[in-house]
This record gives structure tokens, C-alpha cells and sequence, in this order.
């Protein structure tokens, strides 16, 4: 899988691409990272990227032609290695809200090409000409694209199959589809007890059965308290079992144990257990 971020700061990428799991990763050859500097694509002697929006107002805005000349770039040095033409994304508070899913999708593909904008914004003959996708992380504004790429690679990069050192750790994540798209259940270390407070008992317990099913109710907690439309999601998708569904009743105060008590069966009576009378002959 293959990144090429358009930024005029090639160097914060140095994060994601030298550190942690990311980074150990990137040496193996697990995936890559090619940074274009708009810089790069310009004609005049300042190396201008930027220039005033038209209609006034306040802040510049980033000129069309460096970043087109650095997405052709990008594609063709792509398709040199024999990759077929990226989707290009742009980082923008009005784009679709980037998620678990999207990592995803991400992670299973030859990779895409992001666009870092900076200043007041981007000419809109350069998206209209060469943007496919559009992102964001949520609402709310940064300085620049740059930390909304870093949280995009880093999402998708550690989905890559040899990535992180234990290839179920992905499948434990919040959002992921084992964990019926809800948030993940606290977790504990070593000390069994710090300041007082232990580990919880089932957790030491070594009963696997018990284990599941408390971090099942704590997930299931966790999610009802603070994302209660995961909740919501997983109940429309069928994804939560008739254990599930007790627990969060007995959470909101609505469970009502005699309605899963086992029906017991009236024994007939003697009266009623007698074969009908048969008619007087007449």
C-alpha cells in the first residue's frame, strides 16, 4: 500500500513513517509513504503556492496549478511501478466523516493520494479538476490538513496484515464488526492492585466464559453511556444476542425478569382430562 501526501510540510510525516508499530512497518516494506511539496511545482522565483481570493475577505488560497502538477506527479510515478490511477482525497471540514470503516476499506487497497490544504482553503477549479474524495475527522478546524492525513494513515496502515504483532489486536478495536461495532471494555495490568483499587475479580478468574461476558457488559456500558447510537446501529443490524438486550434493560432500569422466567405448563385438571360423554341413544 503506497501514500503520496501533497503538503508544504513534508517533514511532520517523519511521525508516522519512522515511529512506533507505523514505522517499524514502513522499514519492512509493508507500505509507503512519498511526500510532494507544492513548492516544487511552481514557476516564479518566490515559489508561490498561495495568492488572495477573489471577492475579498480575509486569509490566501491555495493556487490550483502547483497542486495539479503535483497530483500528476504522484500518478505517474504510480504508475510507473505499475499501480493503477489513486483516488485522490482532500482533508476539508466539509468532507465525509472519516471512520473505522474507511480505514478499512483503505487498508485493503493499493493506497490514495491526500491533499493537505493550508490557508483559507483551495482553489475549487483544482477539486473540481482532480479531488475524488473529500474528508474530515469531525467538525472542527485545523491549521492544516497534515494532522488529519497522519490520523488517516495511521488508521488504515496498522489494519495491514503483519502490521501490529498480534493479528487479533485489530479485531479487539472499538467500532470493529467482532465487537459488534460498539466501544472496547476497559482494560487492566499488572499491579493486580494500585492505590487501593484491584483488578476486577473476573478478570483473574481465569474462566474464559466469565471473562468474555464482562468485557461484554462493560463494552456494552461503556457505549450505552457515551455512543448510545452504536447501540442503536448494532441492534438494527441484528448484532446483539438476547443476553445482550437483558443486560442493557437491566442498565436502563427496564428489565423485567418475569418476562424471561420459563413458562410453566398448566396440568390438566381431572374434570378436563376426561374424554367427552357420549350422547344418550334415544
Amino acid at each position: 500500500m503506497r501514500f503520496d501526501v501533497i503538503t508544504l510540510f513534508p517533514e511532520m510525516f517523519g511521525v508516522v513513517r519512522d515511529l512506533g508499530v507505523t514505522g517499524r512497518a514502513h522499514a519492512q516494506g509493508r507500505w509507503s509513504l512519498h511526500a510532494w511539496n507544492p513548492r516544487d511545482f511552481t514557476q516564479d522565483v518566490h515559489r508561490t503556492v498561495d495568492d488572495r481570493p477573489y471577492g475579498g475577505g480575509p486569509g490566501m488560497v491555495m493556487m490550483a496549478a502547483p497542486l495539479e502538477a503535483a497530483v500528476n506527479a504522484a500518478q505517474g510515478a504510480r504508475a510507473a511501478l505499475g499501480l493503477g490511477r489513486a483516488p485522490v482525497a482532500l482533508l476539508a471540514p466539509v468532507g465525509q466523516r472519516y471512520d473505522q470503516a474507511g480505514a478499512e476499506k483503505l487498508a485493503a487497497s493499493d493506497g490514495i493520494i491526500l491533499i493537505c490544504g493550508r490557508y483559507e482553503g483551495v482553489d475549487q477549479r483544482f477539486i473540481e479538476r482532480c479531488v475524488t474524495h473529500e474528508i474530515s475527522l469531525g467538525d472542527f478546524v485545523l491549521s492544516g490538513g497534515e494532522i488529519a492525513a497522519l490520523a488517516v494513515i495511521d488508521a488504515a496502515v496498522r489494519l495491514v496484515p503483519g502490521v501490529l504483532n498480534d493479528g487479533d489486536s485489530a479485531l479487539q478495536d472499538s467500532f470493529n464488526d467482532t465487537l459488534s461495532g460498539l466501544l472496547d471494555s476497559p482494560h487492566y495490568t499488572r499491579p493486580e492492585v494500585y492505590e487501593g483499587e484491584s483488578v476486577p475479580a473476573p478478570l483473574l478468574s481465569g474462566h474464559h466464559a466469565n471473562i468474555a461476558r464482562w468485557r461484554r457488559e462493560r463494552s456494552l456500558a461503556l457505549t450505552a453511556a457515551r455512543r448510545p447510537e452504536l447501540i442503536e446501529s448494532a441492534r438494527a443490524k441484528g448484532w446483539l444476542n438476547k443476553a445482550d438486550e437483558r443486560y442493557l434493560a437491566e442498565l436502563a432500569g427496564t428489565y423485567d425478569s418475569a418476562a424471561d422466567a420459563p413458562k410453566r405448563r398448566r396440568k390438566p385438571s381431572a374434570t378436563s382430562a376426561q374424554p367427552p360423554k357420549a350422547p344418550d341413544a334415544s
